[in-house]
């Protein structure tokens, strides 16, 4: 039944998500003794949820998951479509604020991606690849498939083409020169002449295999946030991170929203974290003001 289920989501990601709700639904359905699957049960499972204290975000996410393998299970007619109705009528759990994630300052970027040693093989590889996820606001997934050919120039810069992203988004990413340079000493140093970009990267200093997994990329950097003494730093906050950076050096809103790939410009706003400013309001001077 999952599978269906996921092969109606276009998204790698959404797949990913929706089939570890889903694994996560049924372990603890087959945890529980003889229980019907209803909607008092997906009662309990919400409650279950709440009291292991998850983010109302990552609560509705299982919830979710739950009702598209309801809507399955009744199109396939192994549910009741009132069972099935009524098990879809459960609610989410409301969402109190806004979840803010971390930004780092200019002096906390530039520490963290000049933190790995780069006279070994694996620091010039975690250098280059902390250095693109902060400088162009790759997620995990796409600079793990990257390519060697991906990397080409328009209008005389390098830029990632074609990126593939996010609900099979795609666009073009601009690459800031230091970071080619970082790139090209990791490939140069690894022998890397087509296919992925980055490879793991042996206990003996050699690279191995032909591409590496998201999850190495977390731990690569929650292992350098420990170096510069921010151990709570998630790889998506260097995404966050290179948004407001590049508003703060005076980059546009829309062209921020371009590099990241949102489609909504309200996304890109929660990534720049901006507050609003009442000392030297953005108002005082915009040339209507009287002669002093």
């Amino acid at each position: 039944m999952p599978r269906p289920v996921l092969n109606s989501l276009t998204s790698a990601d959404a797949q990913r998500g929706y089939r570890h709700a889903i694994d996560e639904f049924v372990d603890w359905y087959c945890s529980e003794p003889r229980l019907a699957f209803n909607r008092i049960v997906v009662l309990r499972y919400r409650s279950y949820l709440e009291s292991r204290q998850l983010a109302p975000g990552t609560v509705n996410l299982r919830l979710g998951a739950v009702r598209r393998l309801v809507y399955e299970a009744a199109d396939c007619g192994l549910l009741s479509s009132d069972l099935a109705a009524g098990i879809c009528r459960v609610k989410g759990v409301k969402k109190l604020g806004v979840r803010l994630g971390n930004w780092l300052t200019v002096e906390q970027a530039h520490s963290l991606w000049q933190a790995p040693d780069n006279q070994g093989l694996k620091g010039k590889r975690d250098r280059a690849l902390l250095a693109l996820l902060l400088a162009c606001g790759l997620r995990r997934h796409e600079a793990v498939g990257l390519r060697i050919d991906d990397l080409q120039q328009r209008e005389e810069h390098w830029a990632i083409v074609d990126l593939l992203g996010k609900a099979g988004h795609v666009r073009t990413v601009p690459i800031p020169d230091w970071v080619k340079e970082q790139l090209d000493e990791w490939l140069r140093a690894a022998g890397i002449g087509r296919g992925r970009i980055f490879r793991r990267v042996t206990r003996m200093g050699r690279p191995w295999g032909d591409c590496m997994t998201e999850k190495s990329i977390w731990h690569i950097v929650k292992d350098c946030a420990k170096r510069i003494g921010m151990p709570k730093l998630a790889p998506h906050d260097l995404r966050r991170t290179c948004a407001r950076l590049c508003h703060a050096s005076g980059g546009e809103l829309e062209q921020i929203q371009f590099l990241l790939g949102h489609v909504s410009v309200q996304t890109t706003e929660r990534y720049l974290g901006c507050k609003q400013r009442i000392r030297s309001a953005v108002n005082d001077r915009i040339g209507i003001e009287p002669n002093p």
